[in-house]
């Protein structure tokens, strides 16, 4: 009776240690609990895998209205493609980013040098679209790893009553089944109108302006990324030195518009123009807040 009281006895405390084991393992992991940790972190590693693909709602694919799924930017690179571009060196620069943001059609082949070779993203205005066209070669079969996003007008962009743009974007993708196409919701492009207001306190429309390709590429850049190298970019007071060398309006129509020819054209602009000056004036706004560095040329007041 002893030796079986004595066997219950152990049977009840190695029950009671199992137990124990279980429970608490997973808080202390010990050394003592190692093996039973390690599928603990194994959990949390997914976990984190899973988490690193992030969702940007108010951009949606072509044809399926999927949302944005890309992964998290650390650093970004966001070319312009201004005539100062030519000549920087910053090739390497940009490419070494974890993510490249490029402007329309402008290209990388023949000016790697200056403007790298890498686009991560690339966003197009829907005046670019046939330009896009011209080299279909180009920017739809050789840069399969881009993500094209399209800003357009509502009647233009519509899903529903299928838009001339829409259309457009449709068939490409019907020709370049890889191509990953999305466009900007009714609602960014609203959201977009709005946040140039609270910035100038102009109505966008009833001011007789378009956003710039530019403002799409820094809201976005700003939801993607932590930290944003601004390339080629001039500050809104640049143009008004005088001793400033003319360069081109874009780095790859040399000898063409004259950069702050234009800006200041559009500045002026009844109906119709791009604000550029007074973009520029609220990056540098946004600069102060955000971890923003405008670099070839750097902006010396911020």
């Amino acid at each position: 009776m002893q030796v079986l009281s004595r066997l219950f006895f152990i049977l009840v405390v190695l029950c009671a240690c199992g137990i124990l084991y279980f429970l608490l393992c997973p808080r202390l992991c010990s050394s003592l609990c190692w093996f039973r940790c390690q599928p603990r972190e194994g959990k949390e590693d997914r976990l984190a895998q899973s988490l690193k693909t992030a969702r940007f709602e108010g951009y949606i694919s072509v044809p399926d209205g999927k949302p944005l799924a890309q992964v998290p930017c650390r650093q970004c690179a966001v070319v312009s493609s201004s005539g100062q571009m030519l000549g920087s060196r910053s090739g390497k620069e940009i490419d070494a980013k974890d993510c490249v943001l490029r402007m329309n059609q402008a290209p990388t082949l023949g000016y790697e040098e200056d403007v790298g070779s890498r686009s991560t993203l690339r966003v197009v205005s829907h005046t670019s679209i046939p330009l896009l066209l011209r080299n279909q070669s180009y920017f739809f079969k050789q840069s399969c790893d881009t993500t094209y996003i399209i800003w357009g007008p509502p009647r233009m962009m519509s899903r529903e009553k299928i838009g001339l743009v829409y259309r457009t974007l449709a068939k490409i993708k019907e020709m370049y089944p890889a191509v990953r196409l999305y466009t900007l919701t009714e609602q960014t492009m609203a959201r977009c109108d709005e946040l140039f207001q609270l910035e100038t306190g102009k109505n966008r429309m009833k001011s007789g302006s378009f956003l710039s390709t530019g403002w799409f590429t820094m809201v976005l850049a700003m939801e993607l990324c932590e930290q944003i190298f601004v390339f080629g970019m001039v500050s809104e007071n640049h143009c008004k030195d005088k001793n400033q060398p003319p360069v081109p309006y874009h780095y790859f129509e040399k000898g063409r518009l004259d950069e702050c020819r234009m800006y200041q054209a559009h500045e002026r602009a009844a109906h119709g123009g791009h604000r550029f000056i007074t973009e520029k004036a609220v990056f540098s706004r946004w600069a102060k807040k955000r971890n923003i560095i405008f670099t070839h040329p750097s902006w010396s007041d911020g």
